[in-house]
């Protein structure tokens, strides 16, 4: 087999917000003891494993006797929960992405200034369930698929941070019809925006794409939907361990992407893996062993 180009996308991996939530949580594994987080810290199931091997375990049960110390997930909780966490005796720490916070604090601001709030999202998301609680009794949420109806006079609008912009953009003008005052956040994050971006532009240059993170993780799921839009070749993978050799027969170029849940050594062990099957590096040089110093690291993960 020839040897297969390699192209990795920019801005493949941890955005701001996970980043920032893994962080607090790896230092609460030092300092803390009986650490849990309030469900998955992020949509990855290898970094909450490896979060486990230290220590600090999902839970979803606030009345868990061995809590000592709590950490809400980078997606946010709903108001309500938040309420009864202040009333608990072990110590809360916030690890919500603070562009889902903004989107909190919007969704509310429109609440109280007399507007129908609408979600733009996925109404199972955990992050949309917390922006409901925000919004109030008569908030709206649609999907992609969703079908305008009748609405009040006042309509605000706020977008669940992993969304593609693309999609507001469609929504807006949608229902421009049938609201006399709208109000809209755009509360998308703006690593999604250009994370999909950049995956549009890999995507026309590869001939097979892969894309890298949790299979319950929304924006690498857009990711994963932007790759067939395109109609590149395209698998979603979560680990290296997916890769099949018979993908990449008479493939000369192949583009790696990942969702902002990725952490960087699961993209250099696919790296790896496709210079094994017979790739080579954006330089065109064979790996140097740098992608071996990060594999399982600990310290990588949370830098």
């Amino acid at each position: 087999m020839s040897q297969i180009e390699i192209i990795k996308a920019k801005r493949a991996g941890f955005c701001f917000g996970v980043r920032r939530a893994v962080n607090i949580a790896f230092k609460a594994a030092k300092k803390c003891k009986n650490v849990y987080t309030l469900g998955p810290l992020i949509h990855n199931p290898q970094v909450i494993k490896k979060l486990c091997s230290e220590g600090v375990c999902p839970t979803e049960d606030i009345d868990n006797k061995n809590i000592k110390t709590l950490i809400i997930r980078t997606h946010g909780i709903p108001l309500e929960l938040q309420e009864s966490l202040l009333k608990k005796d072990f110590k809360v720490i916030d690890a919500t992405c603070p562009f889902v916070k903004k989107a909190q604090q919007y969704a509310k601001l429109l609440y109280k200034e007399g507007y129908q709030v609408l979600i733009l999202g996925d109404r199972e998301h955990p992050e949309v369930k917390g922006l409901m609680s925000y919004a109030g009794n008569d908030a709206i949420v649609l999907n992609s698929d969703y079908k305008v109806s009748r609405l009040k006079r006042k309509v605000g609008v706020v977008v669940q941070t992993t969304q593609p912009t693309a999609l507001l953009k469609r929504f807006i003008g949608d229902i421009l019809d049938f609201v006399e005052e709208l109000k809209v956040f755009n509360t998308i994050c703006n690593s999604t925006a250009l994370r999909l971006k950049e995956t549009k532009e890999i995507a026309k240059k590869v001939d097979l794409l892969i894309v890298a993170g949790g299979k319950n993780s929304a924006n690498t799921t857009q990711l994963a939907k932007l790759c067939i839009a395109s109609s590149v070749n395209a698998y979603h993978i979560e680990t290296a361990l997916e890769l099949k050799p018979e993908w990449f027969k008479n493939i000369s170029k192949v583009g790696i992407t990942a969702g902002a849940s990725t952490p960087d050594w699961i993209i250099y062990e696919i790296e790896d893996r496709i210079r094994d099957i017979g790739g080579k590096g954006d330089n065109g040089y064979p790996d140097s062993g740098r992608n071996k110093r990060y594999r399982n690291s600990l310290c990588r993960i949370a830098s």
